[in-house]
């Protein structure tokens, strides 16, 4: 008898004892074929702060990666082959509406993370069983030892709902601090993470935390299920409490109490991730077969003084960070507009894809989250399968070594804003050659064009046009502009367009926004415009 085949009998020894003297065990109905713990211990979310807090003070230690030569043998397409069996999901039977499954380890997923039940004051251990997964007799994954760990979790739907659990998910938290949900349309996209530590800060790394440890309330609250999860890396140590509700949409209420080592240049707060390689906006010729790709095609924001804002992402030549400087946002978020189907032609439903909005809300002091920029990276890429965009908050001061920060914010999982603005939004950016058509093309123009949709437009009397209030950063405008209806039928579809005329490479900030009378009627389209990578720089546009 091998040394792992001991283990896992002394193991399933153990949790099989603790879980008949547990109220854990209980509730759970842990038996000898069903998933195993181990032995409990106090749980409390102060004593789970403080624990955090502890280990701030003490040297990081990497999560564990057991036997790192076989976890290499499990790459995409074997991990691809493991299924966790719906048998041994926590809460198959109860207490609460959601049953919780695992995800193994492997190649892209190497650091162990432990997953504990919480009862009352009490938590336990599961202990990771081969048992637990569905595999082909030759997966490298049977080499694992008893007690390896498991990878991330996921939440299925609800047991009493329309939709069969097994086959269908509404949460995943897997790799490094990820996490993501669907959203209305029933689709998972863009992720959220824990904390964004010095992205794109050109003298140091960017650090990547994990979350290490989840802790899991086995009483449900309704619709709500309650995660606690531990983030640790180099430089920060951070609890956080997620109260994760299911409706048409996802709602997170989320606590994080942040403690650092170090200090971090750029603290990216509530940090969002997605892809974006392009749209309507404009694209290479034949680049790929399908008219637009991505998972978001704008940062919506919702400033502390009431301005409601929207920035067209891009595929920028060289990485961006664009910083929109603020005090207390109401919001902001990385949000998919384009719900046409036509528009992506895909099997994998970009149109469905979730928005994601984040609502700061006040800490403990019931302050807000004071001032700061909400700031947007945007990273070069020639395929879909990077996320190569990021919008998080990020106070004004850096960080200290030995911090602590005490946040809250909500995230909603949707398919539009959560808080609608009540003005026109915009609906789609387009460019093209300067000057006007039958004429010779200028060079070094280049035209926009910018659509608006709903709000006060749809109010606006017959025969009355909006004015366009347009600025740039430099170069200048082009003699040529027009404001009109849009000739779709639709009511409160508007568009205007305008020719820049710059020179150099510099990027250029655009402004712009429709206005009647003395009243603003839409939000504030920002964009960044790329003279060079558009065509622009010294050539014909």
């Amino acid at each position: 008898m091998s040394d792992s085949v001991d283990r896992r009998s002394v193991l399933k020894g153990v949790a099989v004892s603790a879980a008949a003297l547990s109220p854990i065990g209980e509730v759970l109905g842990a038996e000898p074929d069903g998933l195993q713990f181990e032995p409990p211990v106090s749980f409390s979310y102060e004593l789970f702060k403080q624990q955090a807090r502890d280990r701030a003070h003490a040297p990081y230690v990497p999560p564990p990666r057991p036997s790192p030569e076989v976890l290499q043998k499990i790459n995409y397409e074997e991990w691809g082959k493991i299924r966790f069996r719906d048998s041994y999901a926590l809460f198959a039977q109860g207490p609460g509406p959601f049953p919780v499954t695992f995800f193994h380890l492997g190649l892209f997923f190497q650091k162990a993370v432990g997953m504990h039940v919480i009862e009352g004051d009490q938590s336990r251990k599961i202990i990771y069983e081969q048992a637990y997964f569905d595999m082909p007799a030759s997966s490298p994954a049977h080499q694992l030892p008893a007690g390896a760990g498991f990878a991330g979790l996921r939440i299925q739907e609800s047991r009493d709902g329309e939709l069969d659990w097994h086959k269908n998910d509404w949460v995943a938290f897997l790799g490094a601090a990820y996490f993501r949900a669907i959203g209305e349309l029933r689709q998972y996209g863009l992720s959220a993470r824990g904390v964004a530590l010095d992205v794109a800060v050109a003298d140091r790394s960017e650090e990547f935390p994990d979350f290490t440890e989840f802790y899991i309330d086995s009483q449900p609250d309704g619709n709500t299920l309650t995660l606690y999860a531990l983030l640790e890396g180099p430089s920060i140590v951070g609890a956080f409490k997620f109260l994760m509700t299911r409706t048409n949409a996802v709602i997170m209420d989320i606590e994080a109490n942040l403690f650092t080592r170090a200090q971090v240049s750029r603290f990216g707060i509530a940090p969002v991730t997605s892809m974006y390689w392009f749209s309507e906006t404009k694209k290479q010729t034949a680049i790929d077969w399908r008219p637009e790709v991505h998972d978001s095609d704008g940062l919506e924001m919702w400033a502390g003084n009431g301005e409601r804002l929207w920035r067209p992402l891009n595929n920028p030549p060289r990485i961006m960070v664009s910083a929109f400087s603020d005090n207390n946002p109401r919001g902001f978020g990385l949000m998919q507009r384009d719900r046409v189907f036509d528009h992506y032609e895909d099997g994998v439903y970009y149109d469905r894809r979730p928005s994601l909005w984040v609502e700061p809300l006040p800490g403990a002091d019931g302050k807000g989250w004071g001032k700061g920029s909400i700031q947007l990276c945007e990273i070069p890429t020639d395929d879909e399968i990077h996320d190569n965009v990021v919008a998080m908050w990020v106070p004004e001061d850096p960080v200290p070594a030995n911090a602590e920060l005490q946040l809250r914010y909500k995230l909603y999982w949707v398919a539009t804003s959560p808080f609608p603005p009540d003005l026109g939004i915009v609906w789609a950016t387009r460019l093209g050659r300067g000057g006007q058509p039958g004429q010779p093309r200028p060079k070094g123009v280049r035209k926009f064009m910018v659509e608006w949709l709903g709000g006060p437009l749809k109010d606006l009397p017959f025969g009355v046009t909006p004015e366009l209030v347009v600025s740039t950063s430099r170069g200048k405008f082009g003699p040529y502009q027009l404001v009109e209806a849009v000739p779709d039928g639709v009511p409160g579809h508007w568009r205007a367009q305008f020719d820049l005329i710059v020179d150099g490479n510099d990027p250029v900030e655009l402004r712009a926004f429709l206005k009647a009378g003395d009243k603003t009627v839409t939000e504030t389209w920002m964009f960044q415009y790329h003279p060079f990578e558009s065509g622009l720089g010294g050539t014909s546009g």
